[in-house]
């Protein structure tokens, strides 16, 4: 069927090639929006272009809604008032296909505000059919594939690709308007740093050595910087986690992370709530969400979560009083899935608190966790089995990670070497032994406030899966 469709409808475009009609033009061709021109006055010279989503053949008439960025407009072929082969038009073209109409303004009988065409100009033949609009891309899957087609007949996938450049532009802005300087930093690392994360290897080809695509948006570049003397930068980029799949978690996605000199993680803790605040009412125009089975208000109380103090309240556990045995029998009680694979007290304690967290409405700060899961936190003075670091929570999950950062290189190195030594020990995630980020941190850093936020706080706010609020998801290759 969908074979004999597209012979047909190059049969159609060989009918234009043979009329003299370029099927495939360069441009340019000039048109306003037809949002703009549906309010034109009666009798006002328009020029249009989009894609043809109706076609009616009338006989003398033909009527045809074609559709811009910005919305649709009907265009009527009148065979008496057209400049050109009406037979030959009429006959040959389809709905997908791009066309540019000038013509004038008019209502129709019936009043309807449309454009009398004079000429067309085709701009792009299409060869294969559009999927029927009530039909259309029921599967999620394809829906994903094709995001092309969904986005013809979704609007709200193309004012969710709106959506996401606001979102992304107003982080830039706050952050610009409080003097944060915008920088770039290395993709590709001898070292990866800044994440618990498992890496995507690769291949240097002209250097001959193996490099990973980076995990965090720089975190260790960005402090090089304020060793450097900077003071406020950030990154907005692409990042990569080579691990597990699920509705919030992806492995190619886009990441913000800024680093504040002489700041603590008291002042980033309200940084960030104003943070959050400004992007949801520039994005969204509101504080109030429905996210999942929570409704969360982000213009109410920011409450603070204390790690250890939630998990004993919900699951009865003091961390600091049991072994991993302890820990992975109450995990198991509870029905926790977990990877056992380079299971060790850090991931089983980490376990124990998502499944605390799935129960937090927030909006509010995750503070006070154990220095064992935070190899970059600076200690807290009074408690030095604890960072000075914080977690934003919003309807059960961690959507932004910040904290006072380490800049005692004696302390970073022996970190370091802990993380390796877990490595070592089969755990992927475990972070590397970075030594020239040490040598780098013993010529001196000043106190540093860091915090990084991905697209999941968008996905969060949409209400939607992480790959649902992803532009072009990665898919399986079929």
């Amino acid at each position: 069927m969908l074979d004999s469709i597209r012979k047909e409808k190059i049969r159609k475009l060989n009918n234009f090639v043979e009329a003299g009609i370029e099927p495939y033009p360069s441009g340019p061709f000039e048109k306003e929006d037809s949002i703009v021109v549906i309010e034109k006055p009666i009798d006002e010279e328009v020029s249009v272009a989009g894609r043809i989503m109706l076609f009616r053949d009338m006989g003398n008439l033909t009527f045809m809604q074609i559709q811009d960025e910005s919305g649709r407009i009907q265009v009527v072929l009148n065979k008496k008032e057209f400049d050109g082969d009406y037979k030959l038009w009429v006959k040959n073209l389809d709905m997908g296909d791009f066309i540019g109409v000038k013509g004038r303004r008019f209502n129709t009988h019936k009043g309807e505000k449309s454009v009398l065409a004079e000429n067309i100009t085709l701009l792009s033949k299409s060869i294969l059919p559009l999927p029927d609009k009530h039909k259309a891309l029921q599967d999620e899957e394809q829906k994903l594939r094709k995001r092309y087609l969904d986005i013809i007949f979704n609007p709200e996938i193309k004012d969710m690709i709106y959506k996401r450049d606001i979102f992304w532009n107003s982080i830039r802005k706050f952050l610009k308007e409080r003097s944060f300087t915008e920088v770039e930093t290395p993709v590709l690392e001898v070292t990866t740093g800044g994440a618990d994360a498992e890496p995507f290897a690769t291949h240097h080809n002209a250097l001959d050595m193996d490099v990973y695509l980076r995990i965090s948006m720089g975190e260790l570049w960005q402090k090089r910087l304020m060793i450097a003397g900077l003071e406020k930068t950030f990154e907005i980029g692409r990042q990569f986690r080579n691990e597990g799949m699920d509705v919030e978690h992806l492995q190619d996605y886009t990441q913000m992370e800024f680093y504040w000199a002489y700041a603590d993680y008291k002042k980033g803790m309200k940084l960030v709530e104003e943070l959050f605040k400004f992007i949801a009412q520039e994005t969204f125009g509101t504080l109030k969400f429905k996210i999942r089975d929570f409704d969360v208000d982000l213009g109410g109380e920011w409450k603070e979560y204390d790690y250890t103090e939630i998990i004993k309240e919900m699951t009865g556990v003091d961390i600091y009083r049991v072994n991993i045995e302890n820990i992975t029998e109450k995990i198991e009680k509870l029905g926790i899935e977990y990877e056992k694979e380079g299971f060790n007290m850090n991931r089983a304690i980490d376990t124990l608190w998502k499944y605390c967290r799935k129960q937090i409405s927030g909006p509010g700060f995750l503070i006070n966790e154990p220095i064992m899961l935070s190899p970059l936190a600076k200690k807290k003075k009074d408690r030095p089995e604890l960072v000075e670091r914080f977690h934003v929570i919003i309807a059960g999950s961690e959507l932004g990670n910040g904290y006072s950062e380490l800049n005692d290189p004696i302390d970073q190195a022996e970190r370091f070497k802990f993380q390796q030594k877990l490595r070592d020990e089969g755990d992927d995630e475990a972070q590397m032994n970075d030594e020239d980020f040490v040598e780098a941190m013993e010529y001196g850093m000043p106190p540093v406030c860091g915090f990084g936020m991905s697209e999941r706080v968008f996905s969060f706010l949409m209400n939607k899966t992480g790959r649902e609020a992803q532009i072009f998801p990665l898919m399986k290759k079929k």
